[in-house]
């Protein structure tokens, strides 16, 4: 883009048509605003708001709304009602996607962010990334065929996927799925769409979907534990996600590499050998053993909690959170919180608040299409924060 001055016209309409948007995306869909209202919300003229929405109809992004059975009735006793207006949230459509190691789902959205269909199928843990990616693309044709929206109205893709991710959605490691290191999955997707795919780490879109639907929607410095057999995080700073130079941050369960700890096979073991198979349905054998009274099972899952908690509270004095919150499976296991707000407390200048997930397993796939909800809106609503709307 060229530079920009405050006279520049081209400036001054992208940011009444952004303020207007905003308006229109705001207002109670049963009573959709009249040019009045907006006048008196965005604070522009009557003649800017009236060209602006006329060019935002023309777009497809507003449509004019039927009068109401009130209105009809007062305009023949007073001629013809006020026009009103509302925001297309039909106009485009979102998607967000979770691939986990066990289940691949999707959710779509109107361009107001509101879900209007989701779907979701177990897929193997042992699935090749190609079989894997296949079960995606059943998931996303089963969605959308069922929400009776095409292919072609979607705007962007957003992706979680476990494993560090580079900012062109390659996998530069990923160790949770077969095949995923060194995967171009952005690449590999954008294939089979028509509009921008965006793929993060999982653990940092389960922190932006807490952010904008769940526990941390008070807050814009928190952190979201993704508990598992290697915990993973995702932090915001300022309400930004913050992803470190080459999007590692909050990979908390590389921690044993620093030789100060056991690696989980070793803690979560009931005898002297390491737990082979090292999957999730072992583990919960374990811990279903532990909540019968088992001395050893109960001596494993005390030994994975305080490597959780010490995983989580390194992290905490790095980044002094105001929040953090508990996801993933192993969020389910009984006095997961306790030991952690003690630790904190014990290691913390200032412990922060501590939370369970409000959106569980949906957390990623959630903070998957918040992405690409927010793609949309830097096209829609992006302005130069330092200009104010001129009337």
């Amino acid at each position: 883009m060229g530079r920009l001055t405050g006279g520049d016209p081209s400036l001054l309409r992208r940011i009444n048509s952004a303020v207007v948007l905003h308006a229109l995306r705001g207002a109670d869909y049963a009573d959709s605003p009249t040019l009045t209202d907006l006048t008196r919300i965005t604070g522009l003229s009557r003649p800017t708001v009236e060209g602006v929405v006329e060019g935002l109809i023309e777009a497809g992004l507003v449509v004019e709304s039927a009068a109401s059975v009130a209105e009809e009735g007062a305009a023949k006793r007073q001629g013809r009602p006020a026009r009103r207006f509302r925001f297309r949230a039909e106009a485009g459509h979102l998607l967000g996607i979770e691939i986990g190691p066990h289940r691949v789902s999707a959710l779509i959205s109107g361009l107001d962010g509101r879900i209007v269909g989701a779907g979701s199928r177990e897929v193997d843990e042992s699935a090749s990334a190609d079989d894997r990616l296949e079960r995606v693309r059943t998931v996303v044709a089963d969605v959308l065929r069922r929400a009776g929206v095409p292919r072609s109205s979607l705007r962007a893709v957003g992706v979680g996927s476990p494993g560090i991710v580079e900012a062109d959605g390659t996998v530069r490691l990923g160790t949770a799925l077969p095949g995923w290191t060194g995967l171009p999955l952005g690449e590999r997707l954008r294939r089979s769409f028509r509009c921008p795919v965006l793929v993060e780490n999982d653990a940092n879109t389960a922190a932006v979907a807490e952010h904008w639907k769940g526990v941390g929607q008070d807050t814009d410095d928190m952190v979201f534990v993704l508990a598992g057999l290697s915990p993973g995080a995702g932090s915001l700073i300022g309400g930004r996600l913050h992803r470190g130079y080459g999007g590692a941050a909050g990979e908390i369960g590389a921690l044993h590499l620093l030789g100060r700890e056991a690696r989980p096979e070793s803690l979560l073991s009931t005898t002297d050998e390491p737990l082979h198979p090292l999957d999730e349905q072992a583990v919960a054998a374990v811990f279903a053993q532990a909540k019968q009274g088992d001395v050893q099972a109960r001596a494993a899952m005390d030994r994975f909690l305080q490597r959780l908690v010490h995983d989580v509270a390194a992290l905490v004095l790095a980044l002094d959170p105001e929040l953090v919150v508990v996801g993933g499976w192993a969020a389910g296991l009984d006095g997961v919180l306790d030991p952690l707000r003690a630790e904190l407390e014990r290691f913390c200048l200032r412990p922060p608040r501590v939370a369970l997930s409000l959106l569980g397993e949906a957390s990623v796939a959630t903070g998957a299409l918040r992405l690409a909800l927010d793609h949309v809106e830097e096209q829609l609503f992006a302005v130069e924060t330092t200009v104010t709307a001129r009337r």
